[in-house]
């Protein structure tokens, strides 16, 4: 076992986390958690691990950006060619992990995925940075390339025929997913790893049941 690796610990003692302490949504208590993270002012706060699987259960994993957030879930948007967006076409559960380590909290989140409106993502797209929806039109994301030269080629061809302040059409293929939970886990760190883990688990009632967990 490699020790510098194994020796690697942090004892966590910032803050605590009690059912009495939440709200009853867990969107809610979302909200409020996340707004503790802009005041800290860290990088990429919206920065959260997307988790997909393939039909038969093979799992990827990688971070996304968190674009929206709203009674309903949270949204994302991506190329739906990618290899999450073909994992999610055949099996629409995945989940999320947002890892906040300055006010030593995590969020999971784990539901249904669902396309959102191609109104949605049109208007999100255009609010995008030129170069940013110049690179989604010129991207086939998850296929293999011969090189470098051959995304750069691709992206200077795509600006010539979008010169800057000129309309860049959303490319047919990209758009925005919805996670809609069905269990929210708000995880905060405490001393000797005896750390506070409230669940939110939705009930066919569509009412949310609060249980402590073990840490």
């Amino acid at each position: 076992m490699n020790s510098i690796i194994a020796d690697l610990r942090q004892d966590y003692r910032l803050q605590s986390l009690d059912i009495g302490d939440v709200l009853p949504n867990p969107i809610q208590q979302f909200e409020k958690w996340f707004a503790d993270i802009l005041k800290a002012e860290i990088l990429e706060p919206n920065a959260m691990v997307l988790a997909t699987a393939t039909k038969s259960g093979k799992p990827s994993a990688r971070v996304v950006l968190l674009k929206d957030l709203s009674p309903e879930g949270f949204t994302f948007f991506t190329n739906y060619k990618s290899r999450k967006g073909g994992e999610l076409e055949k099996n629409n559960y995945a989940a999320l992990c947002f890892n906040w380590l300055e006010l030593q909290r995590q969020v999971r989140i784990e539901g249904k995925i669902e396309k959102v409106s191609e109104q949605i993502a049109t208007t999100y797209f255009n609010t995008r940075p030129y170069a940013s929806r110049i690179g989604a039109l010129s991207s086939p994301q998850s296929e293999i390339v011969p090189d470098r030269k051959f995304l750069e080629d691709a992206e200077k061809h795509t600006r010539e025929m979008y010169p800057e302040n000129t309309t860049v059409p959303k490319p047919e293929n990209w758009g925005g997913y919805i996670l809609k939970p069905t269990m929210i886990e708000f995880w905060q760190g405490r001393r000797s790893r005896l750390h506070d883990r409230i669940v939110y688990r939705l009930k066919n009632n569509n009412t949310w049941v609060l249980e402590r967990l073990a840490p």
